[in-house]
Formats: structure tokens, sequence, C-alpha cells
């Protein structure tokens, strides 16, 4: 099914948030642009350095006018003991949304039945509540949040300028195209 520039599913959920837990839903998102950045497990591998990076990167997606939300299928509960447990994943500045009922997951195509998890899977949504990027990756392989910022920093670009493209490995300030006939098949 495609999702490209298709809304997102309505969804209320309770997060883990600057030490509260907060109710957080789709409305939210509306009016900005948001990263939702569903993660398999607390307590694991990769998944904390993931968070960490996002963390690392934070301000520079605030710039940009973009907040971050993590989903996982653990509780908000869990998510302020790993919080409260974890030196890397106490460094964490956004929202931690709990989706133990995978509702969140399933309205996304990422709730894997046979585990009860979410895939490891990224969707930048702007500010219309439409998904403008979405990315899976396998269990094992981590997700680089400066390349997140540049794709972001693409999607804007072309929502401000609905004429140009953004060439392969595109960056902020780097030269675009107009969409114009005459170009197909010159480069």
């Amino acid at each position: 099914m495609a999702i490209i520039n298709k809304k997102i599913r309505p969804f209320t959920a309770t997060a883990y948030f600057n030490g509260k837990f907060i109710n957080i839903s789709n409305e939210d998102l509306q009016g900005k642009w948001s990263v939702i950045f569903f993660y398999p497990a607390d307590f694991s591998f990769v998944c904390p350095t993931e968070l960490l990076d996002l963390s690392e990167n934070y301000s520079t997606f605030k710039t940009l006018g973009v907040e971050i939300y993590s989903v996982s299928t653990d509780t908000h509960f869990t998510h302020k003991a790993w919080h409260d447990s974890s030196f890397t994943v106490s460094k964490i500045k956004f929202p931690m949304i709990g989706d133990p009922s995978g509702n969140i997951s399933r309205s996304f195509n990422v709730f894997v039945a046979e585990t009860g998890l979410a895939e490891r899977s990224t969707f930048v949504i702007d500010t219309e509540c439409k998904i403008k990027l979405a990315e899976y990756n396998a269990i094992g392989i981590g997700r680089n949040s400066k390349e997140l910022i540049r794709k972001i920093q693409a999607a804007q670009y072309i929502t401000n300028h609905p004429n140009e493209v953004c060439p392969a490995n595109w960056t902020d300030g780097s030269k675009t195209f107009k969409q114009n006939i005459d170009f197909v098949g010159k480069f």
C-alpha cells in the first residue's frame, strides 16, 4: 500500500516526557513537522544507540521545526524505568510513546504480530500530517540522525518549492533542479 502523501491515522497514546506521563494524539502533530521513530524494544541493543543519536542532534531537529516521537510497543511505565536506569536513555529529550496495544504500530503497518514488536522504521510527517518519508531497517541495522536531518531538509525544501527537485546527495544550500521537460535524460 502506498503511504507517501497519505494522512496519518488518528491515534491517542501516553508518553513519557520530561519526567511526566503525557497524552499525545495525532492532533499534536498538526501544524508542525514531526518524526515518528519506531524501534523494537526498550532495554535492547541497537535501540538505545539510535535514541542517543537522535537526542544528540535534537537541537538541529528543533531548529528545523521538527518534533521527534519515539514509539515502541513497551508501556510508558517501561519507558520511564528505562529512562531512569540507563545513562544513555536518560539523555532523551523527546516524547517516548508507549504502544502496548500495537495500535499505532499497526496504523503505520510496522507491527510484527509474531513478536508483538514494531519494526525499526522512521516516518517524516509534514505540517498537514501527511507522510513525506518512510524508511524500514532490518532489526540489526541502526539509523543515522544526520542522514534523517538531510532528508527532512530536502522534504521541507520541496514542500516550499513545489516545482523543484533535490538530486541525489543533495544538502541544504546545494543546487536543485526545476522540473522541466528539457532536462529529461540529460543527467
